[in-house]
């Protein structure tokens, strides 16, 4: 029996030997890597006509037309797809619904005097606006829409506006008025 018990401590020794052996035997390593920052991009548009007016003329006739052109700017990080929305005030005689409206991409006769021929693609031709606002360039709800404009990030793009009083206007609208607002709603293109 003392054998037993001596032998039984012997193995019992040898164990512990080894579990203390394999613990001081193991080797180690870390790493570390900082800084990892993040940063959301961003999506800003601005016009060259940012709080003023773009296009007016006082005192139209049947048959005037006046054309500004107005560039469109990406200032954020991010590339973007733009829509425009047309809200025109009426006075009761429905100049907004008589004036002709025309949106164009810059001249591609002249394209350093952006506007003067009028002839780049159309992308609007119709009434001046509503109320509630008209869809004039794609659609502002969120995702792509057809006719949306995309703008890469720090680039800009020149839109050459047209208003016309048809040259077969009558007296009814003699006297009348309407004022537009023009709306850019941007949103990113990417996972959108």
């Amino acid at each position: 029996m003392l054998r037993k018990i001596a032998a039984t401590l012997a193995i019992v020794g040898v164990l512990a030997a080894f579990g203390t052996f394999g613990a001081l035997s193991v080797f180690t390593s870390t790493a570390e890597v900082p800084d990892n920052a993040f940063t959301t991009g961003t999506v800003e548009i601005s016009t060259s006509s940012d709080d003023t007016a773009l296009i007016t003329y006082s005192g139209m006739t049947p048959g005037d037309k006046v054309t500004e052109p107005l560039t469109v700017s990406n200032d954020g990080s991010l590339a973007l797809r733009y829509a425009v929305t047309s809200l025109a005030t009426d006075d009761g005689k429905g100049l907004r619904d008589q004036l002709l409206f025309t949106i164009k991409t810059i001249d591609v006769t002249t394209p350093l005097t952006p506007c003067d021929d009028f002839d780049g693609t159309q992308l609007y031709t119709g009434v001046l606006g509503g109320n509630p606002a008209i869809n004039v360039i794609g659609d502002p709800a969120q995702h792509a829409q057809a006719g949306d404009r995309p703008l890469a990030a720090s680039a800009n793009e020149v839109l050459c506006f047209k208003v016309e009083l048809p040259s077969d206007t009558d007296d009814d609208y003699q006297g009348a008025t309407t004022t537009a607002t023009f709306t850019f709603d941007a949103e990113q293109t990417a996972n959108n």
